[in-house]
């Protein structure tokens, strides 16, 4: 059986490499991913605002469609943590991207609302079992010192996505009748490419390693040594073992006295954070037509105000490693809040804008700090299985926030759908106070 020794071994070796081309290559081939799967998301802000004239749809028909994706991404997030952690984080990126990928294909041919609220259910299951998983590989390969850098940057491929879903939403959406089933094949395309990507990368040694498979942990850290110009030992092959618990026991172990307040701050803050987030941005172009701006207006000003989330995760990437993980996301969250109330009363199409650009630029920063602190948070054995449910209970918000939208603005108007979303940020802020800081600190292994 392999020993903690065997493992702490495989990590030390990995907490010791600078950032090589190997490395490089993990972060790009699950940035890809990870890219595809914002487009995704994004372009259905585009095509909502499209089909809601199309084929006339109410706006609770219309929120339906966001919410039909996220209940498939909550169930997804869930599923995809625990498969992760009992048969390996590349097999799973593989059937995530095979299954979204053909579900965003098939939508480009549906004929009415029924059939798109099935493939985006579907599209769901694949996408929210992606994320956690992609964010707990990379962390795994990551050094220490640079790990929250790293997932920062995985997660900037978020704003890559996001800002090609606005393009095509700008530039094919409106063009046509047809626009939003060009999006959807748009969006089917490089899902291929990005599967044929992921079957080429190195399967997790902290993983393996902690599967009693030592010697496949080894060679792989061996070709990551190599690449960073090092020579290390080859270690006699162990026999199969590590942690075999069944799915239900590995959920309780994240409730287990060690990880208890750690589980609960993290589940309160993806919950506010995707209720907020999606909330607002799935919305936002349908927002602005609704107060008056034409199609491909709002559809501009959505794309002017995606491309702001780029600084925002070049900042975050920044201060993660010299504040901590704790005081970016506090902060990053708490600009969220203040841009939110902003977004919600600005009027005119500057002030619109500007406010719009402050709420992505914080908004986005935030989720980069989160995603870097969640796989941190548990040991090797667990760590998939706990990024999969704190990012499954979050989508339970974005189910929620996309129907709520319609009766908000129909109370208060934008003023007070922005404000509650500012004060489930401010609830965020306290919960993000609660996370053990784990700057520059190895990734626990059992």
């Amino acid at each position: 059986m392999t020993t903690s020794t065997d493992v702490a071994r495989i990590a030390d070796r990995l907490d010791a490499l600078p950032f090589t081309r190997r490395h490089a290559r993990v972060l790009g081939g699950s940035g890809l991913g990870w890219a595809l799967d914002a487009m995704d998301v994004g372009l259905i802000s585009f095509v909502i605002a499209a089909l809601a004239a199309q084929w006339q749809l109410a706006p609770a028909e219309a929120s339906w469609i966001a919410s039909a994706g996220f209940a498939g991404m909550a169930i997804g997030a869930s599923l995809g943590g625990l498969l992760a952690d009992r048969f390996g984080r590349r097999h799973v990126f593989a059937l995530t991207l095979l299954v979204y990928g053909l579900a965003t294909g098939a939508s480009a041919l549906v004929g009415g609302l029924a059939a798109l609220l099935v493939l985006r259910f579907v599209v769901g299951l694949g996408l929210g079992a992606e994320l956690p998983v992609a964010s707990t590989y990379v962390s795994e390969f990551a050094p220490a010192r640079m790990r929250g850098r790293v997932i920062v940057f995985l997660e900037a491929f978020w704003a890559v996505g996001w800002t090609a879903a606005a393009v095509i939403g700008y530039l094919v959406v409106p063009a046509s009748a047809d626009g939003w089933r060009w999006a959807f094949a748009l969006g089917a395309i490089p899902a291929v490419y990005a599967l044929i990507v992921r079957w080429g990368l190195p399967e997790s040694p902290r993983w393996l390693a902690s599967r009693g498979r030592d010697a496949e942990a080894s060679a792989i850290v061996r070709d990551f040594e190599a690449a960073a110009g090092r020579v290390s030992f080859t270690p006699a092959p162990t026999e199969l073992g590590g942690d075999h618990r069944a799915p239900r026991a590995r959920v309780r172990a994240l409730w287990a006295r060690p990880l208890r307040q750690r589980t609960a701050a993290l589940w309160l803050l993806w919950f506010c954070v995707n209720f907020s987030y999606y909330g607002a941005f799935i919305w936002i172009p349908t927002i602005l037509v609704s107060q008056g701006y034409d199609l491909v207006r709002s559809f501009g000003f959505t794309l002017i105000i995606t491309l702001a989330q780029l600084p925002g995760y070049a900042v975050a990437a920044w201060l993660i490693e010299a504040w901590g993980r704790r005081a970016t996301l506090a902060t990053f969250l708490a600009g969220s809040a203040v841009a939110a109330v902003f977004f919600g009363t600005a009027s005119g199409e500057v002030a619109v804008i500007a406010a719009g650009m402050a709420l992505s630029f914080f908004n986005l920063g935030a989720w980069g700090a989160l995603y870097a602190a969640t796989p941190e948070t548990y040991p090797t054995t667990l760590r998939a299985t706990g990024s999969g449910w704190a990012a499954g209970v979050g989508r339970i918000a974005s189910i929620v926030a996309p129907l709520s939208v319609p009766p908000l603005l129909g109370w208060g108007g934008a003023p007070l759908l922005f404000i509650v979303f500012a004060a489930f940020f401010a609830v965020a802020v306290v919960a993000a106070l609660f996370l053990r800081e784990e700057r520059g600190r190895a990734l626990a292994e059992s």
